[in-house]
């Protein structure tokens, strides 16, 4: 056996431990340079596989919502963590919960009376020299019909629309830490698989280096070799770029921008419970914030109308005044009570107004939940073919890829099999692991999504 041989035969034993989760190096046991090809074509303890996939399994229930983490004692930032800063740091949360209190406060001034007046008055001031009839009064306001107490109501609806909105902030929050969680998750296994796949090429292009010096390969041997190991480094830079990305969009929504690189604790691997259509599309139209908010702007409008047929009647102003006389040395006093007559102005238009509100928020209730269902086709869409392919690859795809990788392996250790042939199936099994951790990303996207209700963007969604 030469030693091009040898050195590709550790070669692929990396090869084939570099898709495990963590990946790791898996060294051939040594072999001399005069051992026969049947020595070396099955060592008993080199173990080709792929990432491990386990079946969908239920959430435990201790599990934070819903989610699937693996439990390490290994440094690193959690799931929970970064959720717990994002609802703290992010300034979307604060908006929605400033908005809530804003309405608290606009709901007590509504329903607070009119202040009282007080002032001076006189008259016949000069009539024959005197100083005339001067003194003070008192005048209040009194609002009839409850108006103020359907004020109250009024902005009690629109109390109720503002927590909605704030529990929707929440979770868009959530959601969005959870894609970017995940996403960065992926990105480090891309990362840790890419850079076993450079580490491999580069020790394939030393030997292929030191075997054309000895001219025992022609120069495309070393060519191919050397493509192999660009490929490598291209593919480990997009992962690098990727996780920075990532990292990069998580801080962001955390709401810390120093937020410092470290890892992550977690296994993308461990895949969440499966998706039903019915039940998904169910707890989306009867939990979603989306639509409890467009029913609270029902009740507002419903609200609204009732302030509005009440407000022609007439609210009661009245005054007393005490004067003194100069003229006749006499104390005397004056009361005052006025109302306006809804002759012309019976508040029709502000009423009519109303009554189209309420059909406006009706009709948007109806539109919210077939906007929801619409979004949620296209969501579970995606999850569906995810799933697929994710199942697909861990039952189908990656163990024959797996097969394939140790048969030409075998073959070339017996010399039965050709340089080229084995480069291909290097290439296409380092190739199908990433693929699959493509399909586990477009999964773990699509789950989070719909468990999240469908709310993401909280950055871009204005209140």
């Amino acid at each position: 056996m030469t030693l091009f041989q040898i050195s590709h035969l550790w070669l692929l034993a990396v090869l084939a431990g570099c898709a495990a989760a963590p990946p790791t190096l898996v060294k051939l046991p040594a072999v001399s340079a005069t051992d026969g090809p049947e020595e070396v074509a099955a060592p008993e303890n080199v173990v080709l596989t792929a990432f491990e996939v386990p079946e969908f399994v239920e959430p435990a229930a201790e599990q934070s919502a819903g989610f699937l983490f693996e439990k390490t004692p290994a440094e690193g930032l959690t799931l929970a963590a970064l959720e717990q800063l994002a609802l703290t740091n992010n300034p979307v949360v604060g908006q929605a919960a400033a908005r809530v209190r804003a309405l608290r406060g606009k709901c007590l001034q509504v329903g607070l009376p009119p202040n009282p007046t007080i002032g001076y008055t006189a008259s016949e001031i000069g009539n024959e020299g005197a100083a005339g009839q001067q003194g003070g009064f008192v005048g209040q306001e009194y609002i009839t019909a409850g108006k103020l107490e359907k004020n109250r109501a009024v902005v009690r609806a629109e109390i109720e629309r503002a927590e909605q909105e704030l529990v929707a902030a929440e979770q868009r929050v959530r959601t969005d830490i959870r894609l970017s969680y995940y996403r960065a998750l992926v990105a480090q296994q891309r990362v840790e698989l890419a850079t076993t796949l450079v580490e491999a090429t580069g020790e394939a292009v030393s030997a292929s280096e030191d075997l054309l010096a000895a001219e025992e390969i022609p120069r495309a041997a070393l060519l191919q070799t050397q493509v192999e190991q660009q490929n490598a480094l291209i593919s480990l830079r997009t992962a690098q770029n990727e996780l920075t990305a990532a990292w990069q969009q998580m801080s962001a929504v955390a709401g810390d921008g120093d937020l410092p690189p470290q890892p992550l604790v977690g296994n993308p691997t461990l895949l969440p419970n499966d998706l039903d259509w019915q039940e998904s599309l169910s707890r989306l139209t009867t939990t979603s914030p989306e639509i409890a908010a467009a029913m609270a702007e029902l009740s507002r409008s419903r609200r609204a109308l009732n302030r509005a047929c009440v407000q022609a009647v007439p609210d009661v102003n009245t005054q007393m005044s005490v004067q003194y006389d100069d003229a006749t040395n006499d104390t005397i006093a004056g009361v005052q009570v006025g109302v306006p007559l809804p002759l012309w102005d019976r508040h029709q238009g502000g009423i009519r107004q109303a009554q189209a509100e309420i059909t406006v928020a009706s009709q948007n209730i109806d539109r919210v939940a077939l906007d929801l269902k619409r979004r949620l086709v296209i969501a579970f869409q995606e999850y569906s073919n995810a799933k697929t392919q994710v199942e697909t690859y861990a039952v189908e795809i990656l163990p024959r890829a797996e097969q394939t990788f140790d048969l030409v392996r075998r073959g070339y250790a017996a010399g039965e099999v050709g340089y080229l042939e084995l480069l291909t199936a290097q290439r296409t099994y380092a190739q199908t692991n990433l693929t699959y951790l493509d399909a586990l990303d477009s999964l773990w996207r699509s789950w989070t999504r719909i468990d999240g209700m469908l709310l993401d963007e909280s950055l871009a969604t204005p209140l």
